[in-house]
């Protein structure tokens, strides 16, 4: 086990509007992730906000609670107006699967993924084996542990994407710069007939 360096991390993260939900992904480490298993087909602000609200539904956003609970109350929790995410059912299963991950692995503490971590390769590997995380949201979270909450790792900083991800967002002004370029992204890949 190997203790990673942490310089001083951000008081939130600019993801929201919300300064509650914002500070919520910095303090849970769980949080975090839940916000990246929603961030798909809605916005960083809805996906990110997924987090805070599923902790009013539930009364917490404890990984062993959310993977023990019945999936269908999950669902109805999920699908409460207004719904947690546009794919309420699929993103509850989701969501589960990594509080089981969690639980499981690593005994409930969503922070063991990257304190635990030996270098940049095995966070990278910790993050792909989570359900829900690709290559893509592992690259974005590696930054966000960078660049936002102090997490140093010998060999991270050569594993961390070299174009903008939600890592180099800092405020709310980046965070609308950030979706711009998505978006500028995006279409350039669709006219070229590539998919984004």
């Amino acid at each position: 086990m190997t203790a990673t360096a942490v310089r001083p991390a951000a008081d939130r993260l600019h993801f929201t509007g919300d300064q509650e939900a914002d500070r919520l992904l910095v303090s849970d480490p769980f949080a975090l992730l839940v916000g990246f298993a929603l961030d798909q087909q809605v916005t960083v602000q809805k996906a990110f906000s997924g987090p805070m609200e599923l902790r009013r539904r539930l009364g917490h956003l404890d990984p062993a609670r959310i993977a023990g609970t019945d999936p269908a109350e999950l669902d109805k929790r999920f699908r409460e107006r207004p719904a947690l995410h546009r794919f309420p059912g699929a993103m509850a299963r989701r969501v589960q699967a990594l509080a089981d991950a969690i639980t499981e692995q690593y005994g409930g503490d969503a922070g063991r993924v990257w304190r635990e971590a030996r270098d940049g390769a095995d966070l990278q590997a910790r993050l792909l084996a989570l359900p829900s995380i690709g290559e893509m949201k592992a690259n974005s979270i590696m930054a966000i542990l960078s660049k936002r909450l102090g997490v140093e790792l010998p060999g991270l900083a050569e594993r961390l994407p070299r174009h903008p991800t939600l890592g180099d967002v800092d405020s709310p002004e980046a965070l609308t710069r950030y979706q711009e370029g998505k978006r500028a992204h995006k279409a350039a890949m669709r006219a070229a007939g590539k998919r984004p």
